[in-house]
């Protein structure tokens, strides 16, 4: 009697997938994205060309930087310029550049938890002026600063606020054009959010702090960094109110490098690239919310 063996059971086969196809570009596609790489190449260059020259000249003799015969580099590289700037007694750079700090994030703090309130409001507490006031946030946009310029000087004078961290701060603490991008980004937010708040037993004020702030960083973010650049490049104003030396901010200190008397020019150089490492190292750590935040406002073209 023989044994019977079973067959092993038959597995279907995965059938493999097709092989992919690549498409090949057509003469046109390949001419249009190198020409598109090459514009974009071009424009990179010319962006770079000012960093390009502050650096260089900052590093430079005033011979070299005003000599007839133009190098790419400077022929010695004077490191001790470093030393001459943050030891000019004429300009106390370092001071300069904590008022600036100082001045630039608060302003920035301040225009962030002013406007973004005043953006909510407009944006989502139903009361009967709220057209009305927004309709006038927007005619502020379109008064040119000259005209405010004076009579806001006026009132800082009466304030005895002129050669104070306050009367530079304070007046620039509230900007119409930053309310409104606010109030676009509310006007998007997801309502489902706030109206599950309000169940909760939150009031507007609540919501506001505990659900909406903490839900919109990115674009806090994007503002924060305009905002940011903005303060820290002021120079009328801050001109005008720190009249003392001590109050001087980074672009005030670089506007006495050049005067009728004398120029200083690699300190010049050297004092606006120090002045602009703070922005870039800003920028580049908060760059990608600028298109996100820009995205968010509702805003199109």
């Amino acid at each position: 009697m023989t044994a019977t063996t079973t067959p092993p059971p038959v597995t279907a086969r995965a059938e493999e997938p097709p092989p992919r196809q690549v498409r090949r570009r057509t003469p046109a596609e390949t001419l249009a994205t190198s020409a598109r790489y090459l514009a974009l190449t071009i424009a990179a260059v010319l962006f770079l060309i000012p960093f390009y020259l502050i650096v260089r000249n900052a590093l430079a003799a005033d011979a070299e930087i005003t000599a007839p015969g133009w190098t790419l580099f400077p022929s010695t590289i004077h490191w001790e310029n470093f030393g001459e700037l943050f030891s000019d007694p004429s300009v106390n750079l370092l001071t300069a550049l904590g008022n600036s700090a100082l001045v630039a994030v608060t302003q920035t703090a301040g225009m962030l938890l002013l406007c973004s309130m005043a953006g909510y409001g407009l944006a989502r507490i139903p009361y009967r002026w709220a057209t009305p006031i927004f309709y006038a946030v927007l005619v502020t946009l379109m008064i040119p600063p000259a005209v405010t310029f004076i009579p806001t000087f006026i009132v800082v004078s009466q304030l005895q606020w002129v050669d104070t961290y306050q009367g530079i701060i304070v007046p620039v603490l509230f900007s119409g054009f930053t309310t409104f991008l606010f109030r676009q980004y509310f006007l998007n937010f997801p309502s489902s959010l706030e109206e599950a708040a309000r169940l909760d037993g939150l009031g507007w004020f609540g919501a506001f702090w505990r659900i909406v702030v903490p839900n919109s960083g990115a674009f806090f973010s994007a503002i924060a960094v305009i905002t940011f650049i903005t303060n820290w490049n002021q120079f009328l104003w801050p001109l005008i109110v720190g009249q003392d030396s001590s109050k001087w901010t980074v672009q005030v200190a670089l506007s006495t490098f050049l005067t009728a008397q004398t120029i200083n020019l690699h300190e010049l150089f050297l004092a606006a690239a120090v002045s602009i490492a703070p922005l870039v190292l800003v920028f580049v750590v908060l760059q990608r919310y600028l298109v996100q935040g820009v995205a968010e406002t509702g805003i199109k073209g």
